[in-house]
């Protein structure tokens, strides 16, 4: 908790950021990248180029300062980031290099606004953050018998088409040892070498139950559209990925994990690549408590866009609880659950709201209709959990 002293500083941020935030983490961003160029290597770039990552931070640092006494709210957020950070190798020197940055980007951006009473608010609420960023991060990495940016070889062993743009690729680890285990609902980073000597980081949803033999990531290839790039790791892997390629993957880490174990029935709602987590919990349910009652509903841009029909085809068979609905936007596809247009949590196959927990995993507007829908139709807020990809997660209180 910061000091008495610092705390009104800190209040008093909160509308300065909300101004000011976007410009304070673009120059951030700027003037540690040009100081140490190698830290590109654990940024998504992408996310860099088109804004995302500098909105996503300006929203942190803004809801962190508004939050600072607020563990109920910042938790969660902070163990997302904490797993964030494990899967791309974050090491405990790295914090005072983005401590000089970000206090530096303040004073630079706020010019004589920033007095030195507020910097060292800020410098004293940073290194509480830092310090217990820090420390949750060692013993991470030490649960996981993991080294920070610790990579494992896997080679392929086949690559299935999902859709017209999800591939699936199966890995083995090319040292001939157990894949390592993970909770269903967890992803892996995966490191990608360029021609030019640049790697970059990308994080791949395990689309499988585990098995201790091999893992299996899904794959959207992200074409440029609506003024977003196209995406550079995505789209390498569709070009050079084939079967016998090796890949480098980080431990699998997140911590958005479905109990898979409980009795209690189970709501798993996704839309696009989010369908991928949701799949390796149904695949684990259908494997180890094939009795519970689970609903599982997807929505896809069109029936050629929907992924994983023959793992949802397989629980099915397996399942004799397990309900499931789809939902086509363009409305293709026929047949019992067949709907079209988007999710309607009204159309939806029927549950206790008091009993069951709801997973959500898409794209955020999707995930921010159907929390609304849900809550209007009687689903206890305590109920409803969701998983955020990228830097959006940063944006989420809880």
């Amino acid at each position: 908790m910061v000091s008495a002293v610092a705390r009104p500083y800190i209040d008093a941020s909160v509308p300065v950021l909300r101004e000011h935030g976007v410009a304070i983490t673009r120059t951030f961003y700027r003037n540690m990248f040009a100081e140490h160029p190698e830290l590109t290597n654990l940024f998504n770039m992408g996310n860099q180029a088109s804004g995302v990552q500098q909105q996503s931070l300006a929203a942190a640092v803004f809801a962190y300062a508004a939050n600072i006494d607020n563990a109920a709210a910042l938790g969660p957020v902070v163990s997302r980031i904490v797993h964030k950070h494990v899967s791309v190798g974050i090491r405990a020197e790295h914090y005072p290099i983005v401590g000089k940055h970000l206090l530096g980007a303040i004073k630079e951006v706020l010019g004589d606004a920033a007095t030195e009473p507020l910097i060292n608010a800020w410098a004293e609420a940073y290194g509480e953050l830092a310090d217990a960023l820090i420390a949750a991060e060692k013993a991470m990495y030490e649960a996981a018998r993991t080294a920070p940016g610790e990579l494992r070889a896997m080679r392929v062993t086949s690559v299935s088409h999902e859709s017209e743009d999800i591939r699936s690729y199966r890995l083995e680890p090319v040292d001939g040892k157990p894949a390592p285990d993970f909770q269903p609902g967890q992803y892996v980073s995966v490191s990608v070498t360029f021609a030019d000597g640049r790697t970059q980081l990308r994080q791949y949803s395990l689309s499988d139950a585990p098995d201790g033999k091999t893992l299996r990531i899904s794959v959207k290839r992200e074409l440029e559209a609506d003024g977003k790039p196209a995406g550079e790791v995505s789209n390498w892997i569709y070009r050079h990925v084939t079967i016998g390629s090796v890949l480098q993957l980080t431990h699998p880490f997140g911590d958005f994990t479905p109990d898979v174990r409980a009795q209690e029935p189970i709501v798993l709602l996704s839309a696009g690549v989010g369908i991928t987590p949701m799949i390796s919990v149904l695949n684990t349910i259908a494997k180890t408590n094939p009795q519970r009652e689970v609903v599982f509903a997807h929505a896809a841009r069109g029936e050629a866009w929907q992924a994983h029909r023959a793992d949802i085809e397989a629980a099915q068979a397996l399942m004799p609880k397990l309900r499931v609905a789809t939902f086509y936007e363009d409305g293709t596809g026929t047949g019992a659950g067949v709907f079209a247009g988007t999710m309607d949590a009204a159309k939806l196959p029927q549950w206790a709201h008091a009993d069951a927990k709801v997973y959500l995993c898409g794209p955020i507007a999707f995930m921010q209709a159907q929390w609304a829908d849900l809550l209007a139709v009687g689903v206890p807020q305590q109920k409803l959990h969701r998983e955020v990809f990228g830097p959006e997660l940063l944006n989420y209180l809880g």
